[in-house]
């Protein structure tokens, strides 16, 4: 039986210095779970591990493609079992670290058999809802389908895109796809799923205020602007530029909000992202390690035990 222990939990909340804790402690090689860290170039908005921290413990799942293309669940799920096996079989121990829930739940319970993205089809959909609104692509996929519309809100872009997506490449449902036996890779895998999941919502909301303008502080915008100057295809419709925060940055840069605007909008796209977080992690079979309001020394402490009582 092969083993692998999970750090999951919402954004800024300390995961990625309590990996590189835990892997001095432990002969730790860490798989990123993070929808964000897998494109290059895409560094201070994404919160990357410095130069320093990943050379300290070995990386995976990082910088491995272009903001221009894209990376499924699917994928994500092949590549880290992959990984998985590999460093069980070296001797080391496989930490899966990172807060896209998508991922972790794919890996954990396994996912429908869907067909890849079709950039053309998502860019029309992008078009379509310019000129008319999401809440009408909503009202569109009800009629479709209507068990998939139910299960989206009329807000949520990406959900609404992929199920139209599906659709128009398929012709099925994307409620009847779902609807199949899920395949499921990890059965031979034993997976010790540890939780930060904070006590308190308002410490986890200074830190997202904190980060996000310092972020915007060490050269963001700059990086959006040296992404959109060298890589003249790259648009706000593209799934690197759907990340929090950059899409925000696109819009200042294009002129259509103002930085106090930047601030204050990538902010709360930041604080949703966590409370979609924290959702999916109440949902989940998991073993909270956050006893007292992200307390560094304690998250250490409880990673320990756990760990040990694993072993």
């Amino acid at each position: 039986m092969m083993n692998a222990i999970l750090m999951m939990g919402p954004t800024a909340t300390g995961k990625t210095g309590l990996a590189l804790k835990l892997a001095a402690k432990f002969p730790i090689e860490i798989i990123s779970v993070d929808s964000a860290l897998i494109y290059k170039n895409m560094d201070i908005g994404t919160a990357k591990p410095t130069k320093n921290e990943l050379k300290l413990v070995k990386h995976y799942l990082i910088d491995i493609i272009s903001p221009l293309e894209s990376y499924s669940v699917a994928q994500f799920i092949d590549d880290s079992i992959g990984l998985i096996y590999e460093i069980n079989a070296r001797g080391k121990i496989p930490l899966l670290v990172g807060g896209t829930m998508m991922y972790y739940n794919g890996l954990l319970n396994g996912i429908s058999e869907l067909p890849v993205s079709d950039p053309k089809i998502r860019a029309c959909l992008e078009l379509e809802a310019n000129n008319s609104s999401w809440q009408e692509l909503h009202i569109k996929l009800q009629q479709i389908d209507p068990l998939a519309a139910a299960k989206i809100k009329p807000n949520d872009k990406q959900r609404i895109s992929r199920a139209l997506e599906i659709f128009y490449q398929t012709g099925i449902p994307i409620s009847s796809l779902q609807s199949k036996t899920h395949i499921k890779k990890s059965a031979g895998i034993n997976f010790l799923p540890l939780a930060i999941m904070p006590v308190n919502r308002e410490i986890l909301h200074k830190r997202i205020e904190e980060r996000f303008n310092t972020m915007l502080n060490t050269g963001f915008i700059e990086e959006v602007q040296s992404l959109r100057n060298n890589l003249p295809a790259l648009t706000i419709t593209h799934n690197s530029m759907r990340c929090v925060g950059y899409k925000q940055v696109w819009q200042y840069l294009d002129g259509h909000i103002k930085l106090q605007e930047l601030s204050d909008m990538g902010i709360a796209a930041t604080r949703q992202l966590a409370k979609r977080q924290i959702t999916w992690l109440r949902s989940m079979d998991v073993i909270n390690i956050a006893k007292d309001n992200l307390n560094f020394n304690e998250l250490y402490t409880n990673s320990l035990i756990q760990i040990k009582n694993f072993f």
